[in-house]
């Protein structure tokens, strides 16, 4: 009898999700494949929400999306834990033991076989070796990460609220300012003004935030220079300090010290500038990696130096016929996904993994919570089509909406979107706890 192949997708983030479903849907629900996927977490949260959730904004008990409930309806499997290590003879991804909050295992190490894997472990910000920042920065990289600041940023709201002096500020940094980082100063914002209608009194002149960038402005990876000045403008009109051409060259416990000699008083630093794959990565199972620990891999998203194994999102470091390099996109992430599971049917069927990837910029939207929203689509043709107002909300939110459709199904995508739009009028627009 022949055997079923196992394919094991590494990561359960949007790349790692949209190839499992399908992969499911295609493969393992009509017993062609076993489809496995492993992620450390417990529930799936779209990145670009994350800012969301670390502001209260975002109830991930309404948004959060289970894998093990996920894999259940949509033909696949889910291990949950932590890749250490690839064992390529064997054809085995090594995981990591779980341990409870008191440290005592519930699960010990654990090795799966695997015919074909996908690595779709994600990006994290990048430090550049700066003294103090893992230190004394918080970071925005996982649901976990979000949480906690979350719950630093809602104890000082409170905090202030209760004890505060007339002239003192909650003076937040952030570090980077791509998209994350401009989302997330708007945010707080926002969150300060809900807090408002809990009774705490508490006001958004009196939260002092400071977005800083190195380069010469703001949204540097977009490439029309209206956008950035849109919302460089709308950041200064609701209070945020905007630095740009500022470097930071080392991170204390009271605030940051810039190249240029200047020290900038915090109370808390949120680190989102810079991208590069998780330490671990680095020439993981003897794979080829680059400065940026990003795996190395053809165009058809299969590594340099193993057929069985793709890498796939940010955490891929894939090239294009004119010299560049994929840029770590949303976007280019779910792309490469469907595409790679196009690849691994072609495999299955004895044919060559003949697809190969080409990027090509959609565009890129900024949404500054309930203050205004902007972008660019199409950037490919012609440099795009600039977008702002409700047309720009409409299209952003509308990102999300394909998210859930792509993962459970037209009808079932639409009634959970039905869902959340009662509960968000129905239940308090802060999660306090």
């Amino acid at each position: 009898m022949h055997e079923m192949a196992n394919i094991v997708i590494v990561g359960g983030g949007a790349g790692g999700m949209e190839i499992a479903t399908k992969l499911g849907h295609q493969l393992g629900r009509k017993g062609k494949a076993r489809v496995t996927l492993v992620d450390c977490a417990e529930s799936h949260i779209w990145k670009p929400l994350l800012h969301e959730v670390a502001t209260g904004a975002l109830d991930i008990g309404i948004d959060a999306i289970s894998y093990r409930g996920h894999a259940a309806s949509h033909g696949y499997h889910f291990q949950q834990g932590a890749m250490t290590d690839i064992d390529r003879d064997a054809k085995q991804v090594i995981l990591a033991p779980i341990n409870d909050d008191k440290g005592r295992e519930l699960l010990p190490a654990r090795r799966i076989d695997y015919d074909y894997l996908v690595i779709a472990i994600g990006s994290i910000a990048n430090d550049f070796n700066i003294p103090g920042v893992r230190e004394h920065c918080v970071f925005l990289d996982s649901t976990e990460q979000a949480m906690e600041i979350r719950t630093m940023l809602l104890n000082k709201f409170m905090r202030y609220a209760s004890h505060h002096q007339l002239d003192d500020k909650i003076k937040i940094a952030v570090v980077g300012a791509g998209a994350t980082g401009v989302e997330m100063s708007a945010e707080m914002h926002h969150a300060v003004e809900q807090l408002r209608g809990f009774g705490y009194k508490i006001d958004s002149s009196l939260l002092e935030i400071t977005l800083i960038e190195a380069d010469e402005r703001i949204l540097p990876k977009v490439e029309k220079e209206e956008i950035s000045a849109s919302v460089a403008k709308e950041l200064t009109s609701i209070g945020v300090k905007v630095m740009t051409s500022t470097r930071i060259n080392q991170v204390t416990a009271e605030g940051l010290h810039t190249s240029e000699g200047e020290f900038i008083q915090s109370d808390m630093v949120i680190w989102s500038t810079g991208v590069k794959a998780p330490d671990f990565l680095k020439d993981i199972g003897g794979l080829e990696s680059n400065h940026i620990n990003q795996v190395m891999v053809q165009q058809n998203m299969q590594t340099t130096r193993d057929p069985a194994i793709f890498a796939i999102g940010d955490c891929a470091a894939c090239p294009q016929e004119d010299g560049s390099w994929v840029p770590p996109r949303g976007q280019s992430a779910r792309q490469m996904a469907l595409m790679t599971a196009d690849n691994i049917k072609l495999l299955l069927a004895g044919k060559a993994a003949s697809n190969n990837y080409v990027y090509k910029d959609l565009g890129a939207l900024v949404n500054l919570s309930k203050f205004h929203t902007v972008g660019n689509l199409m950037s490919f043709i012609g440099g795009g089509i600039m977008v702002e107002g409700k047309i720009a909300r409409f299209v952003y939110t509308s990102l999300y909406r394909r998210h859930l459709i792509e993962l459970h199904g037209p009808i079932k995508g639409t009634l959970l979107m039905f869902a959340k739009g009662i509960s968000r009028i129905i239940h308090p627009h802060l999660k306090l706890h």
